[in-house]
């Protein structure tokens, strides 16, 4: 860019050296006077050369002596609040767990988020004649796309909060969720979504057939949230018994 431009090409890779950066986009470039040449035909000074050497020399750039020691150190000591002993901060640790929390009836139950593929208002569930029944509730279009729907409630054998549960869930719940992996997906009205949070490894406790009317325990663990328990289910046995039943 004119003068500071010849001076700049000449010498690019001694910039990363110099204690003061070119900073002639301040001067002589869009955020200057304009008066660089060289803007015919960069039109932008993020796409001249001389901004990303100077660009680049900031991230090749040794950090300070003791830079990460003090930054684990800060990390390390961070102190645990009230916000934080509710599990809903970020737990970026290689032993956290990400899981959907959502509630059927009067359990709270989570899935792994991996598994989720979004969360969405009610649909209209479209019966198949001959095939449909408490488990299998039918199709349901989800951004174009037909999805098979089941009762998570009648695979769990769970109550209904209603007494007549043969039209409680499906018509009324409050929301669908998607979940599983490439093309296997499934919708699941549910009572209520309450959101995804991370959790230690170590904090999922061993229980026995939690559901206690269900002839299998889909249950992996339970894990406390907001003083409630909440039951960690196994998604590799809940979809393996879903394709076993209705597929």
């Amino acid at each position: 860019m004119s003068n500071d431009l010849d001076n700049s090409s000449a010498g690019l890779s001694q910039i990363i050296d110099r204690p003061v950066l070119n900073d002639c986009w301040n001067k002589i470039g869009v955020m200057g006077d304009r008066s660089c040449t060289e803007l015919k035909n960069v039109i932008h000074c993020h796409e001249c050369q001389v901004f990303a050497v100077v660009g680049d020399s900031l991230l090749e750039r040794k950090p300070p002596l003791n830079y990460v020691d003090e930054w684990i150190s800060v990390l390390a000591e961070t102190p645990i609040d009230e916000e934080t002993q509710n599990n809903e901060t970020i737990i970026k640790t290689a032993s956290a767990v990400s899981v959907m929390i959502f509630r059927l009836g009067n359990e709270q139950l989570a899935l792994s988020a991996k598994i989720l593929q979004e969360v969405t208002h009610p649909c209209i569930i479209q019966p198949l004649p001959h095939r449909s029944n408490e488990l299998f509730l039918g199709l349901v279009n989800i951004r174009g796309e037909t999805l098979l729907c089941a009762s998570l409630s009648h695979l769990l054998n769970l109550e209904s909060v209603e007494e007549n549960s043969a039209n409680a869930l499906p018509i009324n719940s409050q929301r669908m969720m998607v979940a599983g992996q490439q093309n296997e997906k499934w919708v699941f009205p549910v009572d209520e979504v309450y959101g995804i949070f991370r959790f230690h490894l170590n904090e999922l406790r061993d229980a026995p057939v939690v559901i206690a009317k269900a002839a299998q325990s889909y249950t992996q663990g339970i894990i406390n949230w907001q003083g409630k328990k909440v039951n960690c289910l196994d998604s590799e046995l809940l979809f393996y018994t879903l394709n076993s039943k209705i597929l």
